[in-house]
């Protein structure tokens, strides 16, 4: 007896976009609409009341002890920096443009935290100037931001950035755990915190941060304890109390089929425990969550347009203005080891039952230009729109623009 085939897996619902007569609505209007106001294809549109209901959705969830950063990495719109800055508690930069883009958007310099592990001593320099915090990840940038110190006389605010001694389970990205070049090893830290000491900088806390797109509460939430374990251990040697522990995020969304989405519920109820033991082993500590796409990533919509419909010995071919210039990750090329589809659409077709399986490319001299591989879509035409879902978080800015020579997408906030 066969035994019975599993069903493919599919997307999640990509149900935070209404349709209306046919088509997606980005902030109200339709993608036809939207794409004669914006004046071009392709184009990112971001949505104001998805961002915000991200957040409510959070806050809910979350104890409200923990703060909430966003980190503008995931994606530097100044625009949506700035609709995010009066949402969250404050903004992680990771460059001195980023830095600007924080200013710029009305954060509070106190507010603002600085990672990387190339810091140039100009970034440094600025960030010292601003009053903002340096994530401290090498010996070389404690002696560094102890100069600059002592030639302006402004004390640089510092936390450490550790490289623990674990890493996040099940994470699409890595950041902590083994040799990285990220933060200082968790046993060299207390070598440092003795010398940040000596060096006269104004120690306030730990970063850890030990990977990233994770969709499975347990293996956040056993990050976070032995993140704050960790921290509660290297507390003992640090020159003075901890004012600021930065558990890091890995809050993943659903890009794949098969993709669960995660369950805050469990995650919330370990940072309430955390909290708690915080509020007595070290009462002078805010517990820091920094979050990246999780909060922007289902807001975001990749819309191009469909400029010629092909069929190559059997298969269709929809060849579209848009591509991997634009929007990397849509192509697999942003990390996958697997290439796997984002969701996608005919935007202006939602309403129609018949699908077939096509083939979504760009205008680039290259098969790696792929946007969806034999997807199953909506029968479409040359001026059709087609969107990719999920695009909220390393687009634009993660993609090789310059490639080819095409022109760039335009970016809205709706």
């Amino acid at each position: 007896m066969t035994s019975p085939t599993r069903p493919a897996p599919v997307h999640a619902p990509m149900d935070q976009f209404p349709i209306e007569n046919g088509e997606l609505l980005v902030g109200g209007t339709s993608i036809t609409r939207l794409a004669a106001r914006v004046g071009q294809t392709p184009f990112y549109a971001y949505d104001r009341r998805l961002l915000t209901a991200r957040m409510m959705a959070l806050r809910a969830a979350l104890p409200t002890a923990i703060r909430i950063h966003y980190a503008i990495k995931a994606n530097p719109m100044p625009a949506l920096v700035g609709h995010m800055a009066g949402l969250v508690d404050g903004l992680d930069v990771a460059s001195g443009g980023e830095l600007k883009v924080a200013l710029d958007a009305g954060c509070v310099p106190g507010a603002i935290s600085f990672a990387g592990p190339g810091k140039r001593r100009e970034e440094m320099s600025q960030a010292v100037a601003a009053g903002v915090l340096l994530n401290v990840e090498s010996f070389r940038e404690a002696r560094e931001l102890a100069d600059i110190s002592a030639r302006t006389g402004w004390r640089a605010r510092v936390a450490v950035r550790v490289n623990p001694d674990f890493e996040l389970k099940s994470s699409g990205m890595k950041m902590g755990g083994g040799p990285k070049q990220f933060g200082v090893d968790a046993e060299q830290v207390p070598d440092l915190l003795r010398e940040i000491g000596q060096l006269g900088l104004a120690f306030e806390g730990f970063h850890l941060f030990a990977g990233s797109q994770n969709l499975k509460a347990d293996s956040i939430i056993e990050a976070q304890k032995q993140s704050f374990d960790l921290a509660l251990r290297l507390a003992d040697h640090a020159p003075s109390p901890v004012l600021s522990l930065n558990l890091g995020g890995g809050f993943g969304i659903p890009y794949f089929p098969g993709d669960p989405r995660l369950d805050l519920a469990p995650i919330g109820a370990n940072l309430a425990e955390i909290a708690a033991a915080a509020s007595h082993k070290l009462p002078k500590a805010e517990l820091v969550l920094e979050l990246g796409r999780y909060l922007v990533g289902e807001a975001g919509l990749y819309v191009c347009r469909v400029m010629d419909r092909k069929v190559s010995r059997g298969q269709v071919f929809l060849i579209t203005d848009g591509g991997m210039h634009h929007h990397l990750a849509a192509s697999g090329n942003f990390g996958q080891v697997i290439r796997k589809n984002y969701p996608a659409a005919i935007a202006n077709r939602m309403g129609h039952q018949v699908e077939e399986g096509v083939s979504v490319v760009g205008p680039l001299c290259t098969p790696l230009d792929l946007l969806g591989d034999r997807v199953p879509l909506q029968v479409a035409q040359p001026g059709d729109f087609v969107a990719i879902f999920q695009s909220g978080a390393y687009g634009p800015s993660a993609s090789p623009s310059a490639f080819l020579g095409h022109p760039p997408a335009c970016e809205i906030l709706i």
